[in-house]
């Protein structure tokens, strides 16, 4: 009689990596996915299926860490020395070419366990403790690296899950009162990703719901960050669908409580979005004067307390686009052109969906300024980030280009719209 599977083992039968050459592919595909360097022999992966393996390498103790969305602790390999490897710094970059269905596989499948951190391993009658909630935070980095990365059409469902599992913890665990209060930010946290990443594939009612209940777990627990970020990402939601006095309101709510918070990003990204609400409102001074303030909280965005970890995604392109905003609502499409360009050329690597956003909107200016060919080339660009991107609000935002080339008799933007029609057709 064989011996009993080992844990890592039966891990990657269950994934369909049982065959060395299927682990390995898959290891390189995820170690390029988060930009580690690493290589895997046929060797090294056969010891690791064995009784008591070796402990991996950091990088790649890293990438296992990405495949299967747990510490490979839980997976049977020997405990890191704390601090030695934190497994929550890798980032997945825009990078890599792959087709949309290689996208679709890895997010939902190689990333596909993110959501249940190793909390499996949880008895009944086992306490959480620190290591949990550190896990459970792990996981929502993940799934923010993630989003940042691909969008949320298909990465939404992966932050339901963890919510859930986060929820259960909180029902049916055993723990003291200082780690019930983590747990509850943290549900409150997830409930906020869940949010945004429902806000991005276009379905806004449950976004809605999913603010709302962080904001109710915020209220409760009288965490003004937590309360300050619901209401500042319902403001940005109802900016997008043009409620701009209801998004003054609740941004000014957002303020109050951000001002407690001391975090000069924080009250810049508020700042920003109360200045979009007032441009649509048609109070472009007051705009303008808002967006002046949050630039001048950007100086020196040190004095004050760390910012919240939300706001990584924050930064001089994000600014510029803001600027572009204002300029474009008061119909001033030339001059908001040179700032929607410096958006997309500053935006990051690893924020994939902002960077198609972004090429996407250009391109629309471009079409409204009335320079058709630079707008049908930057269109076709931004259509091609649709392979790496999965993005109902970026889809929508396309076809409405799509619409506009279409409508106009040219060459180029015909030909543009007839490539962006072939590639948005459902697959």
């Amino acid at each position: 009689m064989g011996r009993q599977r080992t844990l890592f083992e039966q891990a990657c039968i269950d994934r369909g990596w049982g065959r060395p050459a299927a682990f390995i592919a898959a290891f390189k595909q995820a170690a390029y996915m988060i930009g580690e360097p690493v290589e895997l022999t046929d060797r090294q992966f056969r010891r690791w299926c064995l009784p008591g393996p070796p402990r991996p390498r950091q990088k790649a103790w890293r990438v296992l860490f990405a495949m299967f969305g747990v510490n490979p602790a839980d997976l049977g390999f020997p405990p890191a020395p704390y601090g030695e490897i934190n497994p929550c710094t890798f980032q997945i970059t825009d990078e890599i070419e792959e087709s949309d269905v290689k996208r679709r596989t890895f997010v939902t499948a190689a990333m596909g366990t993110t959501a249940g951190v190793a909390l499996g391993a949880i008895t009944p009658a086992e306490a959480v403790g620190t290591p949990h909630v550190q896990e459970l935070r792990a996981g929502l980095r993940s799934l923010l690296t993630l989003g940042d990365a691909h969008g949320g059409t298909e990465v939404r469902g992966l932050a339901v899950r963890h919510l859930n599992r986060i929820r259960r913890v909180i029902e049916t665990g055993t723990y003291s009162d200082s780690i019930g209060r983590q747990l509850r930010l943290l549900a409150g946290q997830a409930a906020n990703r869940c949010a945004y990443l429902h806000f991005d594939a276009c379905d806004q009612e449950t976004a809605r719901h999913y603010w709302n209940e962080a904001l109710t777990i915020g209220t409760t627990l009288e965490d003004d960050q937590l309360k300050a970020q619901a209401l500042a990402m319902l403001g940005l939601q109802a900016n997008y669908e043009k409620r701009p006095r209801q998004a003054r309101d609740v941004l000014g709510a957002a303020r109050r409580h951000a001002e407690s918070v001391g975090s000069p990003v924080l009250l810049s990204i508020i700042f920003c979005r109360e200045a979009d609400a007032l441009s649509q409102m048609g109070d472009h001074s007051a705009a303008n004067a808002r967006l002046a303030q949050s630039m001048r909280l950007m100086e020196n965005p040190q004095r004050g307390r760390p910012a919240p970890e939300w706001t990584a995604f924050y930064d001089r392109a994000e600014i510029e686009v803001y600027q572009a905003h204002l300029l474009s609502a008061a119909g001033k499409h030339k001059a908001a052109l040179p700032y929607y360009q410096a958006a997309v050329a500053h935006t990051r690597d690893s924020y994939g969906r902002n960077r198609a956003a972004r090429q996407v909107v250009l391109a629309e200016k471009l079409i409204k300024a009335g320079e058709v060919e630079e707008g049908a080339a930057a269109a076709v660009t931004g259509v091609n980030h649709l392979t790496e991107v999965s993005s109902g609000r970026v889809r929508h935002r396309m076809i409405e280009v799509r619409n506009a080339l279409a409508s106009i008799d040219s060459a180029p933007a015909r030909e543009a719209a007839d490539t962006l029609t072939r590639h948005l057709a459902p697959a």
